[in-house]
This record gives structure tokens, sequence and C-alpha cells, in this order.
């Protein structure tokens, strides 16, 4: 039996979520694993944008860990969540790793004096576009931090991958020799 994509069961504006109950589709929990789905098909955009290894390489398993985060997010009830949590291994060593990966490329570029335009190369552009919307993620959750219990860590983990996905960008532009427009 093959299984449809369309179930006709989100038709009057509501959704499932992992273990059970209804939310409307504006719920700010779907609101935030919407943002985090959209940010890992951006990231995923920006790795097929121009091939990268090393930058690419980087990127692969942060959108395992987005998946991770996203099936947190849809799961309502704490012992699920916390199941999730532990199957996303998001931990103090992973936001580590994230700042390794930002102190790498910073290693590469020059010291940011001014503010630089998004842009560039496709690639750097689509991280760029992945960063903002990292950013927008973050703000959903942080909204949905007040209604209902997210662990700290998920923050903590979007706001270093903003600002790896900032200096990804910037590295992306100087590998591939284009300049930085600053404002």
């Amino acid at each position: 039996m093959t299984l449809k994509i369309y179930t006709r069961t989100g038709d009057e504006g509501d959704t499932g979520l992992f273990g059970g109950g209804r939310v409307g589709k504006d719920h700010p929990r779907v609101e935030a694993y919407g943002d985090i789905d959209e940010l890992n098909a951006c990231i995923g955009l920006a790795r097929s944008a121009e091939s990268m290894p090393r930058v690419d390489e980087v990127l692969a398993p942060i959108q395992r860990d987005l998946f991770a985060i996203g099936a947190l997010l849809a799961t309502p009830d704490l012992a699920k969540m916390h199941e999730q949590l532990a199957k996303a291994r998001l931990t103090d060593e992973r936001i580590a790793q994230l700042e390794q990966c930002i102190d790498d490329g910073e290693a590469e570029l020059e010291p940011l004096r001014a503010f630089i335009m998004p842009g560039g190369t496709p690639k750097s552009a689509a991280l760029h576009v992945a960063r903002t919307v990292c950013r927008r993620a973050e703000r959903a959750i942080v909204r949905l931090q007040r209604e209902v219990e997210v662990p700290q860590v998920v923050i903590i983990y979007l706001n270093r991958l903003s600002d790896l996905l900032f200096v990804l960008a910037r590295v992306a532009n100087r590998r591939a020799g284009a300049g930085e427009v600053t404002w």
C-alpha cells in the first residue's frame, strides 16, 4: 500500500502534533517548527548553490540537528520532548562545535569593521537568507517559550547557528574571490 502525501486532515486549518493533539496551523508551536523547516530548506539551498566542501560538511549535520529540533518543537508532551532532545544530541559539546566552526571561519577573514551587505556569490547570498530565517525561527521559539517549556539549549543553538551562517556567508565570498560590500 502506498501512502498518499495528502491526508485531508488539515483542510479545516488545524494540524496534528507528535504524540497527539491538534492545534491551529497558526499556533505559535506550528510557527516555530515551520520556521525551523524553512531554515532547513534554506540551508539545503545554500548547500546546492555551489560546491564548497568544507562549508558544506559543516552544514550537513546542522540539517540533521534542525530535523530533531523541529520534532522536539512539534511534541507537546514533555517526556516525549525530552526524548527528542536526547535524539537531537543538542548539548554543550554541540554548541562548542558550532563555536569552533565560527572561530575557524573567522580565522580566514579580515576583522569585521562595518556592516556587510548580504549578497555576493549565490552560495553567500543563500547563507545570508538562511541566517535571517534562523533569526526569525529564534524569535518564534522565544515567543513559544513564553507559553510552553522549550529547552534553553534550542535558543542557544539557534543563536550560535545564525552567527555561524553569517561567518560562512563571508567565507563563501572570500573563497570565491568575491569582495564584500559594506554599509
